[in-house]
């Protein structure tokens, strides 16, 4: 009785270890198949603090309302780093809760698109790269961020909650980074172009802590075959 009973504690913690094991998502991608205040996908960085950041991903969606991006929020800040798009041809990019618009005339639906956005706090400013484009720079300010909430398909009102069904966002998203560092210019170039690229230190795409809640797949990303 007692070696079944270890055994089976054995089996647990061989099942929670292997579940904790960050994956390979090279060549995948998550689908967000429906409308839902619910399904999302938590990543968990590889630092808690960050003074500056880098974030970029590739993302398609047929969306004509407000969906969310990439939302992470503090305990102090709910759109702590948000990059949301508006119904309108306007990206919205949040920091410590302090908003900007960037331009997204070429934002089209059902096709493929690289966004990159970097924020430093010691100047305050905020730039977006989209598809390979860069904005100009604009000021937002903004402290430390430090014990993030990462969440992609919902945005969060709240600390790792607070979902709004109707700013969900229902497509695909692949190719996930964030550093803790701003980006070069070059490297976000190479990174818009599929080339070789520095991979994110807080969280990387072929190395990716993350959990999935409900109706999300991981599947291959559909590609060109010409």
């Amino acid at each position: 009785m007692w070696d079944t009973k270890m055994a089976f504690l054995l089996l647990l913690v061989m099942l929670t270890t292997c579940a904790a094991i960050p994956q390979d998502l090279s060549g995948k991608m998550f689908t967000f198949p429906e409308e839902t205040g619910t399904a999302n996908v938590r990543l968990k960085t590889s630092t808690q603090d960050f003074k500056a950041v880098t974030v970029c991903f590739r993302s398609i969606t047929d969306l004509r309302r407000d969906h969310n991006l990439f939302s992470l929020a503090t305990p102090s800040a709910q759109n702590a780093f948000l990059i949301f798009k508006t119904a309108s041809s306007v990206i919205d990019f949040l920091v410590s809760n302090k908003k900007v618009e960037f331009g997204a005339e070429d934002y089209k639906l059902n096709m493929w698109h690289s966004i990159c956005s970097t924020w430093d706090s010691k100047t305050g400013l905020v730039q977006l790269w989209f598809d390979g484009k860069s904005s100009i720079r604009k000021f937002t300010g903004g402290s430390n961020i430090t014990t993030p909430s990462v969440i992609l398909g919902q945005e969060q009102d709240s600390f790792g909650g607070g979902f709004d069904v109707k700013q969900s966002f229902v497509g695909m998203m692949s190719d996930v980074h964030m550093w803790d560092y701003t980006l070069s210019s070059c490297e976000i170039e190479r990174y818009m172009d599929d080339l070789n690229f520095t991979p994110g230190n807080a969280l990387n795409w072929r190395a990716l802590d993350f959990q999935i809640t409900e109706r999300v797949l991981i599947e291959d990303k559909q590609m060109s075959c010409h």
